[in-house]
């Protein structure tokens, strides 16, 4: 006799199917967030500008399609810089890039660590 059992007997549980596209609408529903990893070489960029006395306050934006860490000189004023994940530019320009208070893209690239490298350079906002 076979272990599988026949159409009338009760089947184990782990077998349940979940159509995939009932998968893909429950996690395109999920806001686009950091990870530990990504807020860690953020916030260490972060306290870096903080101690040099350029920022002053963060915001964090976790939206439907992509990820904002936005920062500021005083927090009524409009953001110095964003920090943007995008993931749905992950495969042509690269999911991250640093966006300046004039909307200008200053980097763009595939590893946050390289597009962060552009405040190793004192970057100053032009008004």
């Amino acid at each position: 006799m076979s272990d599988y059992g026949s159409a009338g007997e009760d089947r184990d549980s782990s077998g349940i199917l979940i159509p995939l596209h009932e998968e893909r609408r429950a996690r395109s529903s999920l806001p686009v967030t950091f990870d530990r990893r990504e807020l860690d070489q953020i916030l260490r960029i972060y306290g870096r500008m903080v101690a040099a006395g350029e920022w002053r306050d963060y915001a964090i934006d976790h939206l439907k399609d992509r990820a904002i860490f936005s920062v500021f000189r005083r927090t009524s004023e409009v953001p110095l810089f964003q920090i943007v994940k995008d993931p749905k530019l992950t495969r042509k320009q690269g999911a991250y890039s640093v966006v300046a208070a004039t909307g200008a893209i200053l980097k763009r690239g595939h590893e946050l660590t390289r597009v962060l490298a552009v405040f190793d350079k004192k970057l100053k906002l032009v008004t």
